[in-house]
């Protein structure tokens, strides 16, 4: 289970490091980043990503929502791999989406985690 929240800093060629405490829940060197919801940017592990992907692929393309599902999960996801210390580059398209700046916030969310620009984490979290 993935849970906790950090603070990371987005580094030059939007370069940044999977949190340790975040990389020693991830098994193997592979993440799946794709758009998440609010504005942020999600992140599984691959075979965790595989299996919800199949249980969204049993809704009918055939339907608005089978549809919609595959748009957000499949269109700007990227499946990228990190390095021993966790650090990997962040997508272009997926950095935009989420308006990512230098400081980011990324916090654990159970079966994933989410990257967050740091004032829009901040403003989210007002809301709760």
């Amino acid at each position: 289970m993935i849970v906790g929240d950090f603070t990371a800093t987005l580094g030059d060629q939007s370069r940044i490091a999977l949190p340790k405490k975040i990389r020693e829940q991830v098994l193997g060197t592979e993440l799946v980043l794709a758009k998440g919801f609010e504005g942020c940017i999600f992140g599984f592990q691959k075979s965790v990503w595989e299996e919800i992907a199949k249980q969204e692929l049993l809704k009918p393309v055939s339907t608005e929502e089978g549809r919609r599902i595959r748009r957000q999960m499949f269109a700007a996801a990227e499946i990228i791999a990190f390095d021993e210390q966790g650090r990997y580059v962040l997508p272009k398209t997926l950095k935009e989406y989420a308006h990512l700046t230098r400081d980011v916030v990324i916090i654990g969310a159970g079966d994933h985690f989410e990257i967050w620009d740091k004032t829009r984490w901040q403003e989210y979290v007002k809301t709760l």
